[in-house]
């Protein structure tokens, strides 16, 4: 028999329960929303993970913009006599999650039936991994916790189509583009014990996703998904009853749902009266979880090993060519920036403008800031580098409604305009202006050839810069006088005058030197 035997309801029963709860997220905390009662938290995150193809068709995967079932294949749609064939790229991108979260890689695992009856999963059930997952343990830290989430396992799995209902016409309809797309699984233990500690946790869990280009975890687009295990208990007791609320895809909601499920949990303990075991929703408008069904167990969904997949047996030597070749994670990139002489600031600025960069399919990723200053400060002073990426381009691509992967500056371009303000071919007030240029009107064009165009070169240390602050003394003899029977700050009026007048070009230290000079002698 493929059935395992049913279990008992409280969270000492499910898979994701354990002993020796020592870590710091673990503890038992006392919070003021419900004082003498201890939230018991656990995670299961659906990530669909960024490959071009789906798990076990080559139908390429959906987009938001797509036309319904533009993206099925007969495969998909379970016609009968078709086969699933593992689309490798997803186990690489899975086996790159994995390795972040430190878990231990299982060389073989295998893949289950989970038997369940919805309009929009038309085999009657779905592929996934319960019993021997490709990764087991591993942990997550929460840094403004200061503690450490375990994971249970990781696991890969079908996601299911999509219905649609349509108000006005009152029909469901039914979009397959989403079947068969590849989606891992990571199940945390029931670590957390506050709908901050989770909201953290699912951010964290999103950036190291993203950091190694398994996902976008865009939960808008429906990319991550969660379903929250809930119980409360008095503190120092054993877990209660969990309730599950499925498909949860804002972190918002996410932590609504758990503090309205924890308070209608003990008001029904407080009454006297027992928590039942379910599967619940949750109404955006109203803010409250609402009973779906009886929380179903692993006899429900009669189980039962995929009899046209055999099992996935890995390699070490494969995975540790996954490891060697895996992007930085978020940690080990702050750890760099930092050698590097960067703030703070600096670093949450670029890592968050990073957070949004594109995801490409199966591991490529657009270039992001940080890939952007690692080029740029390469023979060059990176608090500078970073000062023209944070204070000039961010801004102007900001007043554009730009994102950062739309920059048109190429590396070449923007090197060479640091380059040129350092050097004193063209003053910082004229590279901005010049940098202003190449965004609003975007070529191939060297920036050396756009100042020349544009009459932005610096005017140099010889006969036109004294010449320019020799006529700006004629034009203001009053000034000029001033300056020289001792009234230095004067001088500052000149000084504006000048760089008015060459509108920009002239460099300011420059002119106050030649200014000091000529004003100085009889």
């Amino acid at each position: 028999m493929f059935v395992r035997s049913r279990t008992p309801s409280s969270w000492n029963s499910r898979r994701l329960y354990s002993t020796g709860l020592t870590n710091a997220v673990r503890t038992s905390e006392q919070d003021s929303r419900w004082p003498g009662w201890q939230v018991v938290i656990g995670l299961e995150v659906h990530a669909q993970i960024k490959s071009r193809e789906k798990l076990f068709s080559q139908t390429w995967s959906s987009d938001s913009g797509s036309a319904p079932n533009s993206h099925v294949s007969p495969y998909d749609a379970a016609f009968p006599g078709t086969l699933p064939r593992l689309n490798p790229a997803c186990v690489d991108l899975a086996l790159r999650a994995a390795i972040a979260l430190k878990s231990d890689v299982q060389l073989r695992s295998t893949f289950d039936r989970k038997h369940y009856f919805y309009p929009d999963l038309p085999a009657g059930y779905q592929i996934t991994q319960r019993y021997n997952p490709l990764a087991r343990g591993g942990h997550l830290f929460l840094p403004q916790s200061d503690a450490t989430v375990r994971i249970e396992q990781i696991q890969l799995e079908q996601d299911t189509g999509k219905t649609v209902f349509e108000s006005r016409r009152r029909l469901s309809s039914i979009d397959l583009n989403r079947a068969g797309t590849a989606l891992m699984e990571v199940v945390s233990r029931p670590d957390l014990r506050s709908a901050e500690q989770a909201g953290e946790y699912v951010r964290s869990l999103q950036a190291v996703l993203r950091s190694v280009g398994a996902s976008d975890g865009n939960m808008e687009q429906g990319s991550l998904r969660c379903d929250v295990n809930v119980s409360v208990n008095r503190v120092g007791q054993p877990p209660g009853t969990r309730c599950e609320i499925k498909n949860l895809n804002s972190i918002r909601f996410m932590m609504v749902a758990i503090g309205f499920e924890a308070h209608r949990q003990i008001a029904l303990l407080d009454a006297g009266q027992s928590v039942q075991q379910e599967t619940r929703g949750f109404n955006e408008d109203t803010g409250e979880t609402l009973a779906l069904r009886s929380k179903e167990e692993a006899p429900d969904y009669r189980y039962m090993p995929d009899p046209n997949l055999p099992p996935l047996l890995l390699r070490p030597e494969y995975i540790n060519s996954i490891r060697n070749e895996m992007p930085a994670l978020a940690n080990e990139v702050r750890e760099h920036l930092i050698l590097c002489g960067l703030t703070q600031q600096d670093i949450d600025v670029l890592m968050v403008v990073d957070s949004g960069s594109e995801i490409g399919f199966d591991g490529q990723r657009s270039q992001g800031a940080i890939a952007y200053f690692e080029a740029l400060s390469e023979g060059r002073n990176p608090k500078i580098v970073v000062n023209w990426i944070i204070h000039e381009l961010l801004g102007q691509l900001s007043l554009r409604k730009k994102l950062f992967h739309e920059n048109p500056i190429s590396l070449q371009q923007m090197g060479g305009l640091i380059d040129m303000v350092q050097g004193g071919n063209v003053t910082g007030s004229s590279g901005k202006l010049l940098l202003r240029h190449m965004l609003d009107y975007p070529s191939s064009r060297h920036p050396e050839e756009l100042a020349r165009e544009l009459s932005l070169l610096a005017v140099r240390e010889d006969g036109s810069l004294e010449e320019l602050c020799l006529q700006v003394i004629a034009d203001m003899p009053e000034e000029a006088t001033a300056v020289r029977r001792g009234n230095p700050n004067v001088i500052n009026k000149l000084l504006g005058r000048i760089i008015k007048s060459s509108k920009g070009t002239a460099d300011a230290k420059s002119v106050r030197q030649t200014l000091q000079k000529l004003l100085s002698s009889p």
